[in-house]
């Protein structure tokens, strides 16, 4: 596993959920006391070149490993992927999976290249709601759907000094908290006709996708205030505060199963966020 700060335990409760077994982890930060909840015996390193070290001393041994979790900031998800497929690995990547819209088709010629694979961890196309949006949208409304999202998470002045408020590390605010429910968007309605971007701020963000099947208002926002996590499409809310307990395991039972989410499933989603950061530039 590559890093292991806020949403490292999640992954590791997830591969402990689905009889795996971490090997070894790296994070510059040294603060990782919490992995002995999961895997008192990993191996830990500080530094890259000690871990990749590692990695291919256990290969040489015979041991066969399956999967390099990344866990990084955004903007080294692809770097970090292709490390993993050229060490011989399967990749299970934090989203969004790249910043960028072309990196995407590198990591594919990649696929072909190491015949191993690269899975996205987009974890709300499994929510119970999410299933449920879907049946609907599929089984009743022929008519375009509304869809009205209103995203606000306050966040504390820390998160304006961290890599997540710098735009070349995090892709900004429409890839670091929209990347998931865009790809939502995408699962539920196919492409995205037009894109239309109303307010671009740092913390603020708003704007109009247009699909073939709907139309998307939606306001991504980080300033301080009450949280809101509205998501409704023609008037019914679908309540996405809860149920995400189990859902890294889900992902990984599927990614097992091979049914996970690959690089061509997150294309849109890509090129959505992409599509919005560039209207500032």
């Amino acid at each position: 596993m590559i890093g292991a700060g806020y949403i490292a335990p999640r992954h590791t409760k997830a591969i402990k959920d689905v009889g795996g077994n971490l090997l070894a982890f790296i994070d510059p930060c040294d603060s990782v006391g919490w992995i002995d909840n999961y895997f008192p015996q990993a191996r830990y390193f500080s530094e890259f070149e000690r871990f990749d070290r590692y990695a291919d001393k256990l290969q040489r041994q015979g041991v066969k490993i399956d999967y390099c979790v990344i866990v990084t900031a955004n903007y080294l998800h692809d770097a970090n992927c292709r490390w993993a497929l050229r060490n011989g690995m399967n990749a299970i990547c934090e989203k969004p999976l790249v910043t960028h819209e072309h990196n995407l088709d590198a990591l594919l010629e990649l696929e072909k290249e190491t015949d191993h694979k690269v899975w996205g961890l987009y974890q709300l196309r499994y929510h119970p709601e999410v299933q449920r949006m879907k049946d609907l949208v599929i089984t009743y409304w022929d008519e375009p759907a509304i869809v009205n999202i209103d995203y606000r998470t306050p966040r504390g002045k820390w998160y304006g000094y961290s890599w997540k408020n710098d735009i070349e590390k995090s892709g900004g605010l429409a890839t670091n908290i929209g990347c998931h429910l865009f790809d939502v968007c995408a699962y539920l309605f196919g492409k995205c006709e037009s894109i239309k971007v109303e307010r671009l701020f740092k913390d603020l963000v708003s704007g109009v996708l247009t699909f073939g099947r709907a139309k998307v208002n939606w306001t991504l926002s980080t300033q301080q205030g009450e949280s809101r996590r509205v998501f409704e499409v023609n008037g019914r809310p679908f309540d996405l505060n809860s149920g995400f307990a189990d859902l890294h395991t889900k992902v990984y039972q599927e990614i097992l199963a091979g049914n996970g989410v690959g690089i061509e499933d997150v294309r849109e989603s890509t090129r959505i966020c992409e599509a919005i950061r560039n209207t500032g530039t």
